[in-house]
């Protein structure tokens, strides 16, 4: 059964680089950054050369380095993604990857931490995706880097663990939201931003952070299918147009259905077919639209159209889960 995954280690789901061995020439904080890494040839600091991304001093004694992240929510992995993106000279010749439980921000030296990628050779300026076998739930992910060097960027991809018999349903919550577990299936066209921007947390930064489509030039209309956090039950939709003032859409409608034993391929093959549960609205410019919603059957995903084109910064689908 195919799946759609997010990046765990995402800064704006809370994930955090909590430690590192050694990070003399570049900052471990910067191993999650969400912008891609770039390479700035006459960019150096007091250490030496600038570079984006974590990187260790040459180690001169025995012993490796590696770095550790907290996840912002539990999740299950499914892939881990080593990207040495201009470490050319001083990306390390091997990596493996390890995922514990933990209370701790820092685990303590007794934790039990679990095998997820096996060392293995990595390559430089490029990048390595690896699945994994032992999902989890985990909270921290480990990268061991042998012996030092260059990482550019750390991602986590699968899908947030919640434990929802702390909710109960009377308890209105976001069933879209990327922090609950929302993540996007697909879409017609993300040319300048992705849909996982809509379901994040907050209000839109800027014109980037949102999900926008290019300038449709041929009949119909663009879309973006959304898997809910947990099937629920929508009785209130905020749809934010912020930064999107010469390129929002004219209007937009909800699709909505409950789907079971589905891969997300198969999801996306029949979404447009699923019925309508909110028609047609009319949007405006850089401003936050509220709307009413009344469902008697409960929804697990939902499909978002907006006619003809342009850009979301937020939607939210506010309701109880079933």
């Amino acid at each position: 059964m195919s799946t759609t995954y997010i990046n765990l280690a995402q800064i704006r789901l809370g994930a955090k680089v909590v430690d590192a061995t050694d990070d003399f020439f570049a900052d471990k904080a910067r191993l999650i950054s969400p912008e891609l890494p770039v390479f700035i040839p006459d960019k150096y600091d007091d250490n030496g050369k600038w570079m984006d991304g974590w990187e260790s001093r040459r180690k001169r004694v025995p012993g490796h380095d590696h770095c550790t992240i907290r996840l912002g929510n539990r999740g299950r992995v499914a892939a881990i993604e080593i990207d040495t993106s201009h470490f050319t000279g001083n990306f390390p010749p091997f990596a493996s990857v390890e995922a514990c439980v933990s209370n701790d921000d820092i685990p303590s030296d007794t934790t039990n931490w679990q095998k997820l990628v096996a060392k293995t050779t990595l390559q430089g300026d490029s990048t390595a995706r690896f699945d994994v076998s032992k999902p989890g739930p985990f909270t921290h992910i480990r990268l061991h880097i042998y012996p030092d060097g260059g990482v550019a960027r750390l991602r986590v991809f699968g899908e947030i663990d919640r434990d929802w018999s702390q909710f109960d349903r009377s308890q209105e919550l976001d069933l879209a939201a990327l922090v609950m577990g929302g993540r996007p299936l697909g879409c017609n066209d993300a040319h300048f931003g992705q849909p996982e921007n809509m379901i994040a947390p907050g209000r839109g930064v800027n014109m980037g952070d949102g999900w926008e489509t290019r300038r449709r030039r041929e009949p119909g209309h663009d879309w973006a299918v959304l898997a809910l956090a947990h099937p629920g039950l929508i009785n209130r939709v905020l749809l934010d147009t912020r930064h999107f003032k010469g390129n929002y859409p004219d209007q937009f409608f909800l699709q909505g259905a409950s789907c079971t034993d589905l891969s997300d391929p198969q999801i996306l093959d029949q979404a447009e077919s699923w019925k309508t549960i909110l028609e047609p609205q009319k949007l405006s410019a850089d401003h936050e639209h509220e709307f009413a919603l009344s469902m008697d059957q409960p929804i697990s995903h939902v499909r978002l159209n907006i006619i003809p084109d342009g850009g979301v910064s937020r939607l939210r689908l506010f309701g109880h889960i079933a």
